[in-house]
């Protein structure tokens, strides 16, 4: 039950409707609007809204959903239940658009996810599909409807053998008419009868020629009009007449056999008139639930799941009309919290005027009735709803004087009828309960029909200034005060509902600050004594203090909420930075055993070109125990707890770095100067011809110090055995070497074993080496470093060609690339490809 009779007006649901209507696509969906009514059922109303919860998520999900031609054709549909009428051609247009709408969002609604085995049919739009059960779609009108009109709406020609014959017949005689009418046009212009600019008209359907008043007995015809000035006359010709006459005939015809048409298809229509005005019934709903989303888009609102029994806990909640009035002066709303449970029923709000208070009440009523009517409300997501059976309102001023009513009957009569109907599921508004007579009576019977009230387990939300109402709420359980907030210092109303305390009216303030004189209120409060001014005060004390106490709570409230923030950081980083230690720990042990690689790859060059001595072969052998000692220390690391440890152990191994570096410079100034000596020993061999190489003979490749042994010589072509590697090259990559037997004190060189690791890199090398590197699109950096391992690898392999691919572009890699070779001892020649092979893309490496 919803009392009185103009709730909707009382609350402002009446602008609802119309924020609605705005949103609406047709007045399909406007009537929808005003047939909304206000439900006591928590299924329909839950459906209500899942409906627009699932549009709402529709909106945002499909961008297909057919939401063009929402016509309006129930009536015209209606008209033709009588034999003989017809649709017009223009309603029959709109038909067929608004009938294919309907098909495409049945069948878009009707769509299924995925099946599986294990799951029944799923929907994703549940409640929106339920609604398309039993609605009929009508493909084959539609396909018969677009036999008989084209795509603009018109009639088409092949609609009936007939009417093809009548318009072709109409073409043809209107353009006979035309050109005699043209040819009459032609020669009253060579006659001066006409102005040359004229051309033929139509009036009253029928083509005419303009002529001069004066003129017009020169040309034989009939007048059918004059303009308005009187200046110029509209002639038929006579020679035009009879075809003017034949085309009216044929125009008729064409219109009755159109009309015969429209009827043989009404008949065919007939029979479907009910379903189809269900479909559109349908098609209405759809408008409805379209304009509920985006009016909850427009408040910020959203779909709550209702509870079967009375509860508001409200959060965030906010009065839309007003939300909607501020917005435009850019101003913001205060929301409220407000709470009706069954342990607190009924809350008498207190405060002072224009403070809110009926602003609280009526959100109250006007949020609760749009929940109940299945529209979305604008509360906090988690706030929690109920439902109520009864609503009734209080509000403003109902006196009439053709009723003999003054305010307070109307408020007594108001009053009776709430306490004949309401029950433990009703909800009650009322403002300025008590007022409207004399004070102290009327807080009297207020309180006792505030008891009535509280015997039924009413909930309510009333509105006072009397004190014996505040009092009543201490002293009785299920009813409980509220105040809204006044800020004292600045002499505003804050607009908060504070649930707990009575509020004060702080009428003396308020007196104070509108400007009454001081005498005024210094005798109003001698009237009203000490007592009450000192309890007014103290209340508001105990207000100022409350807010006080709870700013602080909440800020204690948010500091440990950040501190909670804090802390969890705080352990984060923790944990980030024993992550990123034992990171770095691996990283160290990795550089450690990198560098240890590196030390064995060192002294494996080393021995390559330390000499035939046994003091440097001891030499060698001690290196290898110090470095297989302190392998052995890296694996030793204690990478969890003993960083003091790592540290130490790197600064030895940057130490050991620098002997080893040290040692080496000494032992490559040692080899320079045997270098030297072995240079003027073997200077004669070296100019010899190197077709003179002989089996046994000691050599070397030009620019390298390794020593090997020729094993034969074919030609230009000799093998040479280097250690336990056997390779074949050019003989004038090679020179002499002078042996022991040859000179006492000469430093005497032989060739040296390789080891079995570096052996099998070798013929792995061997086995994998391309001879095209591919360099395009690297950087100038990344390109040099890779034709420098690739040119390093093509000569341990013995390799006499290679191709570097580096692209033409500006020419950069391809300078930069033949630099490095030019410094190259090995690289013979480069040069560009071939053109048919690559051209300057392509540089060719001989060596």
């Amino acid at each position: 039950m919803i009392y009185p009779s103009n709730f909707e007006q009382k609350i402002g649901f009446n602008d609802i409707r119309v924020m609605l209507k705005e949103y609406c696509l047709s007045a399909l969906g406007r009537e929808k609007v005003d047939r909304i009514t206000f439900s006591t059922d928590v299924e329909t109303i839950n459906e209500w809204l899942e409906q627009v919860r699932e549009f709402r998520r529709l909106q945002e999900e499909a961008d297909d959903f057919p939401l063009q031609y929402f016509f309006d054709v129930r009536q015209s549909v209606a008209r033709i239940r009588l034999d003989g009428t017809y649709l017009e051609t223009n309603e029959l247009f709109d038909l067929r658009r608004s009938l294919e709408t309907i098909h495409l969002i049945v069948r878009h609604l009707n769509r299924t996810d995925e099946p599986t085995d294990s799951e029944p049919v799923r929907y994703p739009y549940p409640a929106l599909h339920r609604l398309t059960q039993d609605v009929l779609t009508f493909p084959q009108l539609i396909q018969r409807i677009d036999q008989l009109i084209d795509k603009f709406g018109n009639i088409r020609d092949s609609a009936s053998v007939d009417l093809a014959r009548i318009r072709s017949d109409l073409a043809k005689t209107e353009g006979s008419v035309s050109r005699t009418l043209y040819s009459i046009l032609r020669l009253a212009q060579s006659e001066g009868l006409v102005e040359k600019d004229v051309n033929p008209t139509l009036r009253d359907g029928r083509l005419v020629i303009p002529v001069a008043p004066g003129l017009k007995r020169r040309i034989k015809g009939i007048v059918h009009d004059e303009s308005a000035t009187g200046r110029t006359v509209y002639i038929e010709p006579a020679e035009v007449v009879e075809a003017n006459n034949r085309i009216r005939e044929l125009e008729a015809e064409e219109k009755r056999e159109i009309i015969r048409i429209l009827k043989e298809f009404s008949v065919v229509l007939r029979p479907q008139i009910d379903d189809i005005l269900y479909s559109y019934d349908f098609l209405a709903v759809i408008d409805l639930v379209r304009a509920k989303a985006l009016l909850a888009a427009r408040l910020t609102a959203f779909e709550p799941v209702i509870n079967a029994f009375p509860h508001i806990d409200w959060i965030q909640a906010v009065h839309p009309l007003l939300q909607s009035s501020l917005q435009k002066q850019e101003k913001s709303v205060v929301p409220l919290d407000i709470m009706l449970t069954r342990e607190h029923r009924i809350l008498i709000i207190s405060g002072p005027n224009a403070g809110g208070k009926s602003v609280c009440l009526k959100t109250v009523g006007l949020l609760q009735y749009m929940l109940q009517c299945g529209l979305s409300i604008p509360i906090g997501e988690r706030s929690t709803v109920g439902i109520f059976q009864n609503i009734m309102i209080d509000i403003g001023d109902e006196q009439s004087i053709e009723n003999d009513l003054s305010t307070y009957s109307s408020h007594l009569m108001n009053m009776k009828q709430m306490i004949r109907q309401a029950d433990d599921c009703t909800l009650l508004l009322i403002d300025e309960f008590g007022s409207g007579t004399e004070p102290q009576i009327g807080g009297a019977i207020a309180e006792s029909v505030l008891r009535q009230y509280s015997k039924k387990g009413v909930y309510g939300v009333i509105t006072t200034h009397y004190q014996n109402l505040k009092h009543f709420a201490e002293d009785h359980n299920g009813v409980v005060n509220g105040a809204m907030l006044y800020d004292r210092q600045e002499m505003r109303a804050l607009f908060q509902l504070q649930i707990g305390q009575p509020g004060s009216s702080f009428a003396i303030e308020i007196a104070r600050k509108t400007g009454l004189p001081e005498e005024v209120i210094c005798d109003a409060s001698e009237m009203v004594g000490t007592a009450y001014i000192q309890s007014e005060k103290y209340l508001q004390d105990i207000i100022r203090d409350k807010r006080y106490w709870e700013n602080k709570r909440r800020t204690v409230h948010q500091r440990e909420k950040e501190m909670e923030k804090t802390i969890a950081k705080y352990e984060n980083a923790i944990s980030e930075i024993e992550q990123n230690r034992k990171e770095i720990l691996r990283k160290a042990r990795e550089e450690a055993e990198e560098l240890l690689r590196e030390s064995n790859r060192k002294i494996e060059q080393t021995i390559r070109e330390i000499r035939e001595s046994q003091a440097e072969k001891e030499e060698t052998k001690r290196i290898r125990e110090e470095l297989n000692a302190f392998k052995e220390e890296v694996k030793e690391f204690d990478t969890k707890d003993n960083d003091e440890k790592i540290a130490r152990k790197m600064v030895q191994i940057q130490q050991r770095k620098e002997r080893h570096e040290k040692r080496k410079r000494e032992k490559a100034e040692e080899r320079r100067r045997d270098a030297d000596a072995v240079k003027v020993a073997v200077q004669d061999k070296r100019s010899a011809s190197s077709a003179g190489f002989q089996m046994g003979d000691a050599v070397r490749i030009k620019g390298l110090s390794s020593v090997g042994k020729v094993k034969s010589v074919d030609g230009k072509i000799a093998t040479v055995i280097f250690g336990d590697m056997r390779t074949k090259m050019r003989t004038d990559r090679l020179e002499y070497v002078k042996t022991v037997g040859q000179a006492k004190t000469e430093p005497s060189l032989q060739s040296y074993s390789v080891s079995w690791s570096t052996r099998e890199t070798i013929d792995n090398r061997k086995l994998n080496f391309k001879q095209d590197l591919d360099i395009r699109g690297m950087r100038g950096d990344e390109a040099l470093n890779a034709v420098t391992y690739f040119i390093d690898d093509a000569i341990l392999v013995g390799m006499p060609r290679v191709r570097i691919l580096h692209g033409k572009g500006n020419g950069i890699l391809r300078q930069l690339i033949r630099q490095y070779l030019s410094t190259v001892p090995n690289v013979a020649d480069y040069h560009d490809e071939h053109v048919q092979f690559g051209g300057a893309g392509i540089t060719v490496v001989d060596f």
